[in-house]
């Protein structure tokens, strides 16, 4: 268990470096594209930073080729976590089928213990019987269900079973993201709906984040350790992270919490 926690734990790591390098990457990537467009319209303007004659088609080239990298880049730092995403549901489920099997070991356990105590009730003695007190056991009086409370729990019912299925599969994907990569309410809605992460609708990924149930200030608090410890980030550097656009998107309520908690 220590092992998967830990290997959890580092792929956990090589998502949050991915996802800081895709965003660096984009932004240099807009950079290049802003620089390109800007050096075709006026060279001359870059003539602080570039030596030699300046012309559109040096412009072209240098800016050019940057801007392609830089989205090559992009597309290759936004596979990763995908591939990541899919071991983690794996193991997740391989772990439940475990605790499964473990929990039906001990019922076969404990009716195997019960079987053997009745069979030694049936074989005492008659002297042993006549001397036993019979406890009498008054059977507890069932809930008699009003209509009114049926009537709610058919409407409840029928709630349940009209919610779409990619409304489901958006909030499975959500209770994943939240319980066991610490990521924000944001940054959860962010990925559901990203055309390089989930694709899902934005309807689909607002059910899903209304729905989903999370501690927002524990996975504030997670992500601050995670810098603190493996980034080496100070204090402040770690608050500007967890409430960047660019990086976690956490709300100010949630990254302070993790401060003040950081060295608990």
């Amino acid at each position: 268990m220590i092992f998967v926690k830990n290997k959890r734990k580092i792929k956990i790591n090589i998502i949050l470096i991915n996802k800081n390098m895709e965003n660096l990457f984009g932004l240099l990537f807009f950079i290049s594209l802003i620089c390109l467009i800007v050096g075709l319209i006026k060279p001359t303007i870059f003539g602080k930073f570039l030596k030699g004659e300046l012309t559109r088609k040096k412009i072209g080239k240098i800016f050019g080729i940057s801007t392609v990298v830089f989205f090559v880049l992009i597309g290759v730092t936004s596979e990763t976590p995908k591939k990541i995403d899919k071991q983690t549901e794996q193991q997740i489920v391989a772990e439940n089928t475990q605790n499964t099997e473990v929990v039906e070991e001990n019922k076969n356990e404990n009716f195997e213990t019960v079987e053997k105590e009745a069979k030694t009730d049936i074989t005492s003695t008659p002297k042993e019987k006549e001397t036993e007190t019979l406890s009498i056991v008054t059977p507890e009086p069932t809930p008699t269900l009003t209509p009114g409370s049926i009537q709610i729990e058919q409407e409840i019912e029928k709630m349940v079973e009209s919610v779409p299925t990619e409304y489901k599969s958006a909030l499975n994907k959500a209770t994943l993201y939240a319980n066991n990569m610490d990521m924000s309410k944001q940054g959860v809605y962010d990925q559901l709906v990203s055309e390089y992460g989930e694709k899902f609708s934005v309807d689909a990924a607002q059910y899903a984040i209304d729905n989903v149930k999370a501690n927002w200030n524990a996975n504030a608090l997670a992500k601050a350790k995670t810098y603190q410890d493996v980034m080496d980030m100070s204090p402040a550097s770690i608050r500007d992270q967890l409430t960047s656009a660019y990086g976690e998107k956490f709300i100010q309520s949630e990254a302070d919490y993790a401060i003040e908690h950081l060295n608990d």
